[in-house]
């Protein structure tokens, strides 16, 4: 049975990270990466620490209170101005006295006189200095210096912005080499870091989303009534017999078996390349389902006959599916190689159990097929619902979208468009791997750049909407949902978070509240088209 939807995707499939809240953490659980990334190896990031190793990120919450006593005792403090940056970044310039350097160093030396045996000097015994970097290598001494400063004063740096960081976007924007260069222990060390912030959701109307008005246009296919006599026509003719056609040429409604040859035509009229995305051998059209040929190409087939051939032109509409053929002339050449009509047995009562098992009458079947497009109709109308309500409030929110957000949310968009590849059976491993590598996911965020940060809008703009009107589900759909979730990640043998797919749900569930509230909420009007 085929019904087509509104002319949008279903809303409920795209994980919408409603609360802007969820995909933010404090400065403790970002990960920090160095803005240039060729210096990621060298500069060894703070973020890329093995946990076997002495040296590691204190707990953020301990290393700011750390930092506050000292200054509260009369030590001296960092530091930093703030500069709001386009693309809800927040940039810090950091500057770090020689008090906590001199700490730092000093920490430094104590750790690495725990971890190396320096010859004549048994285990806890004080090693002079000069020795001790003498065995370890002043350059080492100083890049570790370097790294305990800036674990030490990151949580203190970024402390102004901890309840609206989003996670794994802090970047140290100066390049570890010219820390390298200018650092000493007798002056101020500077450095400056970036982080992506919860962006700010602005309503362009004084009502917000107050008083809402949306259109939804539904497709003239989206009719129960039609979607049913095409498939009860459809089921009768799968009953029908093939007879070949022997006096005649082609015809609406017959079957015929082409081969189809096609070579662009250029600008000055002259023959152009092979279009082999366009060409196919042994093809079977019916003349009665002929809605994915490009326009044009059926009319000029229409009285063809068996080993007949026919050279036409054809223009690729600029709306075609295949984006490699939009826009261009085409050169076709057709061979009729054979062609059928149909001997359609007589629709009466005695065809009804088999166009439709356990029915007796043809009005029986016709009711039962109706009720189930009328089923279909009326989800697709709530999904054009749907739809129609998020593109309405994308369009009433201004959002400075974030680098981190954006990626984050691609990068999920992309996922999903593999899995249901995957599930349809369309990709098998080999070609979801090639698939999977950083190359094809930028590629993929590149082109669609724009349809990303519309629904970023939409999902920050629910986010904003289940929050002001406190609205809740319940605990029960959302451990129904997430355990719904693992099960269909397991069925195709794919890696996944639980807790990634928990707020993900929760995404889901909060955006499903939010439209059911703006549908009790708003003025919809349905125009058919």
């Amino acid at each position: 049975m085929e019904l087509a939807t509104a002319t949008a995707t279903a809303a409920a499939a795209v994980a919408y990270a409603s609360s802007p809240h969820s995909r933010i953490s404090s400065p403790r659980a970002v990960s920090v990466s160095w803005h240039n990334p060729s210096l990621a190896s060298t500069s060894r990031s703070l973020s890329t620490f093995p946990a076997s190793t002495t040296r590691r990120w204190l707990p953020v919450a301990s290393a700011a209170v750390e930092l506050r006593e000292a200054a509260a005792g009369g030590g001296d403090s960092v530091r930093v101005t703030e500069t709001p940056q386009p693309g809800s970044i927040v940039k810090f310039s950091v500057e770090v006295p020689t008090s906590i350097i001199q700490e730092c160093y000093q920490l430094t030396l104590q750790e690495y006189a725990k971890r190396f045996k320096v010859p004549g000097f048994r285990p806890g015994k004080i090693i002079p200095e000069n020795i001790l970097i003498n065995c370890v290598g002043p350059n080492h001494v100083q890049d570790a210096t370097i790294e305990a400063i800036l674990k030490h004063t990151l949580p203190q740096a970024l402390s102004s912005v901890e309840d609206r960081a989003l996670e794994d976007s802090v970047r140290i924007l100066t390049q570890f080499d010219d820390m390298r260069s200018s650092f000493t222990l007798d002056d101020v060390f500077r450095y400056d870091v970036a982080v992506d912030v919860a962006p700010e959701v602005r309503w362009l109307s004084e009502d917000k989303y107050k008083n809402l008005k949306v259109v939804v246009e539904i497709d003239e296919a989206v009719d129960a009534e039609k979607a049913t006599e095409k498939e009860l026509q459809r089921r009768h003719k799968a009953l029908g017999l093939l007879r070949i056609v022997a006096d005649r040429g082609l015809q609406i409604g017959d079957l015929v078996v082409l081969d189809i040859f096609a070579e662009s035509i250029n600008s000055d009229g002259s023959k152009g390349e092979k279009l082999s995305s366009a060409e196919s051998t042994g093809f079977h059209l019916d003349t009665e389902q002929n809605n994915n040929l490009v326009p044009g190409f059926l009319g000029s087939l229409i009285g063809i006959r068996p080993g007949e051939t026919r050279s036409f032109p054809i223009q690729f509409p600029e709306s075609f599916e295949q984006e490699s053929l939009r826009g261009v002339r085409a050169q076709f050449t057709v061979v009729c190689k054979e062609l059928f009509y149909r001997e359609l047995p007589e629709m009466d009562d005695s065809l009804a159990g088999k166009l439709l098992p356990g029915c007796n009458t043809i009005a029986e079947v016709r009711e039962r097929i109706l009720e189930r497009c009328k089923e279909v109709e009326k989800t697709a109308i709530e999904q054009a619902t749907d739809n129609a309500i998020l593109d309405q409030l994308g369009k009433l929110v201004e959002v400075d979208v974030p680098r981190a957000l954006f990626q984050e949310q691609g990068q999920q968009l992309y996922g999903a468009k593999l899995l249901q590849l995957q599930a349809e059976r369309k990709l098998d491993k080999d070609q979801l791997a090639s698939l999977s590598n950083q190359r094809s996911v930028q590629a993929y965020l590149e082109d669609e750049k724009e349809n990303i940060t519309r629904i970023i809008k939409q999902m920050l703009a629910v986010g904003d909407i289940f929050k002001s009107e406190n609205l809740q589900y319940s605990t029960e759909q959302l451990i129904k949902e997430v355990e719904n979730s693992v099960a269909e990640f397991k069925q195709y043998n794919q890696d996944y978070d639980e807790d990634n797919i928990k707020q993900q749900v929760q995404d889901v569930l909060e955006a499903a509240k939010v439209l059911e509230w703006l549908k009790e909420n708003c003025t919809i009007e349905y125009v058919r088209r």
